[in-house]
């Protein structure tokens, strides 16, 4: 079974800071960013009860085939392990691309870069609600674009998946958290590739 991000920050903050820490959520192995973790199960159970009530504001970043509406909301549910649950995703359009790039029987190739505000969290949410209105995310399997992802690969060696975590906050009377993570070295490369090719 493969390791997510999760068990690896895991270990790092337990060797770290010499005590087990409690994860407040997960992200998928090959998306970078924001985790948040408490070091007491008394913080971890009142976390959770947040993460439940969806007192959680959360903000993603992903490059996506094509080019997207300029925002939008993606109310679809979905399946995980025979359960059906409601799923709810908000998008903004940050950037559109044209690079020159060959694809099938186009001459170019186009891609956004999104902003996605889930206000649920369910399995692969992200990944499956932009598969669903065929913008799926670059370097996303098995939700994306098979022949877009081998592409990306072959022409400039990418091999990760173009989402990452760029906030997480929680204002509530008892928890004030704001934190953000910088987008990773591969993300801002892509995101240099389409910038200037």
């Amino acid at each position: 079974m493969a390791k997510d991000a999760k068990y690896f920050a895991l270990q790092i903050l337990r060797n770290q800071l010499g005590q087990h820490v409690y994860p407040a959520h997960r992200l998928d192995r090959k998306t970078s960013g924001v985790l948040l973790f408490s070091k007491s199960e008394e913080k971890n159970a009142a976390i959770q009860k947040v993460f439940r009530e969806r007192k959680v504001r959360k903000k993603y970043s992903a490059i996506v085939r094509g080019w997207t509406e300029k925002e939008g909301v993606i109310d679809y549910p979905l399946t995980h392990l025979n359960k059906t649950k409601a799923a709810i995703t908000r998008y903004a359009r940050e950037k559109i691309f044209e690079i020159d790039l060959p694809f099938l029987k186009h001459k170019t190739s186009r891609y956004s870069l999104v902003f996605l505000y889930p206000e649920t969290g369910r399995f692969h949410q992200l990944r499956k609600h932009m598969a669903h209105i065929l913008h799926p995310i670059i370097g996303d399997r098995p939700h994306g674009c098979n022949k877009q992802n081998k592409l990306w690969k072959e022409k400039y060696g990418m091999m990760t998946m173009l989402l990452h975590a760029d906030s997480l906050e929680i204002n509530t009377p008892d928890f004030n958290v704001a934190i953000k993570a910088e987008p990773s070295k591969e993300f801002n490369r892509v995101l240099n590739i389409l910038k200037t090719d």
